[in-house]
């Protein structure tokens, strides 16, 4: 009898291309193939109704969900309490997609076979402790450095049509001193172009203020979470809080998910990629992938550490002699500062001891 039933295996594996307000998904057996698809709206209910029908075809080796970090983390934080392992799918191959199309089924059915295949093996972050504190937290101030820096930038553009007097006052005073002076203008009432200046540059510069403000409570907020978390960072000569967030984040709060250095280095970008083949056996490329954040934030740990650290200092003038170029001298250096990272995020600031 050569029906579906007999080339069952009982093991199965989900895949689940996640949206706002619906999920899609694919149940295929190890040795049966796609069994059945599954559209779920995303709340508590059709989770469970997912997970029971999951059930229903056989043991459940793994869900392979796209987009756990922003549609699917609810849904990836559900499977995770109830003992499911959850692996992060990724997108679909370009090429198999033009070839095949694209729908919401077929990418579930390629998640579900990308997680049976061995490409998709990522475990997700699980964003439910300090580190996901700090992440929110440094969205928002982020996003006020940003408007704080258009609100300036703003100032100065409507300080070019001032009257000579206030441009030559508040020529070349800093940020946080233009901001006083002008804050101290008092507007008159609204009779010629000169007094709706001064209302302008009063209401930018309260703008200002507020944000500035806002980043540094914000900021306080962040390095006392990196203080809880892992203080070891801080300690290290040219890492800042900014840049010991954004390793933590990378990170996240089971950094035990990142198996091994070299892992760490690739998901930094900061590993190099074989190009070599035949006769040009060994040749490498930089990694122009990564995570982008994470990568600036380590070069800027070596080019302070170039400028002020005398350990790097002499290093950079030994390979200097040897012939090494500025350029190399940085992609070395910024591959010994993710390796020194790496351990430092697997530490237990409590015990000191590494995790493993």
């Amino acid at each position: 009898m050569n029906t579906l039933e007999s080339v069952r295996s009982g093991y199965v594996v989900v895949g689940v291309d996640t949206h706002k307000h619906i999920h899609v998904a694919a149940v295929l057996d190890t040795v049966g193939g796609i069994l059945a698809t599954l559209t779920i709206p995303t709340k508590t209910g059709g989770f469970k109704k997912l997970e029971a029908w999951a059930g229903g075809f056989g043991k459940v080796i793994a869900f392979g969900i796209e987009g756990t970090g922003s549609y699917g983390a609810t849904l990836t934080s559900f499977l995770r309490r109830h003992g499911h392992k959850v692996v992060e799918a990724g997108r679909p191959d370009r090429r198999a997609r033009r070839q095949n199309g694209k729908s919401d089924t077929l990418d579930a059915e390629n998640a579900a076979r990308s997680v049976l295949a061995g490409f998709a093996t990522a475990i997700p972050k699980t964003a439910d402790n300090t580190v996901e504190m700090i992440r929110q937290l440094k969205i928002v101030h982020d996003s006020a450095v940003t408007d704080r820096s258009a609100s300036m930038i703003s100032m100065k553009a409507m300080l070019v049509h001032a009257d000579d007097s206030l441009r030559r006052e508040t020529s070349r005073m800093s940020p946080t001193k233009l901001a006083r002076h002008l804050a101290a203008l008092r507007p008159r009432r609204l009779e010629t172009p000169a007094d709706s200046l001064r209302h302008s540059l009063r209401s930018l510069v309260r703008r200002w203020q507020y944000l500035d403000a806002e980043i540094k409570e914000l900021r306080g907020s962040i390095e006392k979470l990196i203080h809880v978390t892992a203080p070891q960072l801080l300690e290290q000569f040219g890492i800042g809080i900014d840049t010991a967030a954004e390793i933590l984040i990378v990170a996240g709060d089971n950094p035990e998910r990142i198996r091994s250095e070299a892992a760490f280095a690739k998901l930094a970008g900061i590993s190099p990629i074989p190009t070599g083949s035949g006769m040009t056996s060994g040749r490498h490329r930089i990694n122009r992938g990564g995570h982008r954040q994470l990568n600036a934030a380590i070069y800027r740990t070596v080019i302070v550490r170039m400028q002020f650290h005398e350990p790097t200092i002499a290093y950079v003038a030994r390979r200097t002699a040897e012939g090494k170029s500025k350029r190399d001298i940085i992609r070395c250096l910024k591959r010994y500062v993710i390796r020194e990272v790496y351990h430092l995020i697997k530490m237990n600031p409590r015990t000191g001891e590494i995790a493993t």
